[in-house]
């Protein structure tokens, strides 16, 4: 990967870890908005510390040089049900926040989306490292 590549990477990876990180503070210690959209849900509260969790590890692996792949990959998946639960059950709005949750959602969603694009030749080797089929079918 180009230096130039590295350092988009580092930065999107930065900006989706920083979203993600300060949500868990709301979500572990039951914040009436973390309440609230869990309940909407119907997944309270085994949803919400469910969520944390999976997101608390996605920041995790998005700073390590080693797993920033597999991060990107596990917040796109987080972040995916987030946007359809806006999309579908919550709204844009939740709870008169101007829509900020949605639209943290969605950079969070861009930024995985970049870093997994730029790490796609890491994905596809680990692929391949796991599912020999893979391999085979490129051949």
């Amino acid at each position: 990967m180009s230096k130039t590549n590295v350092t988009i990477s580092w930065a999107l990876r930065i900006i989706a870890a920083v979203i993600l990180a300060q949500t868990l503070y709301f979500k572990f210690t039951g914040a009436e908005e973390s309440k609230y959209i869990s309940s909407t849900l119907g997944m309270e509260p085994v949803g919400r510390y469910g969520s944390g969790v999976a997101e608390l590890i996605a920041v995790v692996l998005l700073l390590m040089p080693s797993t920033a792949a597999l991060g990107a990959l596990l917040g796109l998946g987080v972040i995916a049900g987030a946007l359809g639960a806006h999309l579908t059950k919550l709204g844009i709005e939740v709870q008169g926040d101007g829509g900020l949750l949605f639209y943290l959602a969605v950079a969070v969603f861009v930024c995985c989306a970049g870093v997994v694009w730029l790490h796609r030749d890491e994905l596809m080797a680990l692929l391949r490292r796991f599912l020999p089929s893979v391999s085979r079918a490129g051949n």
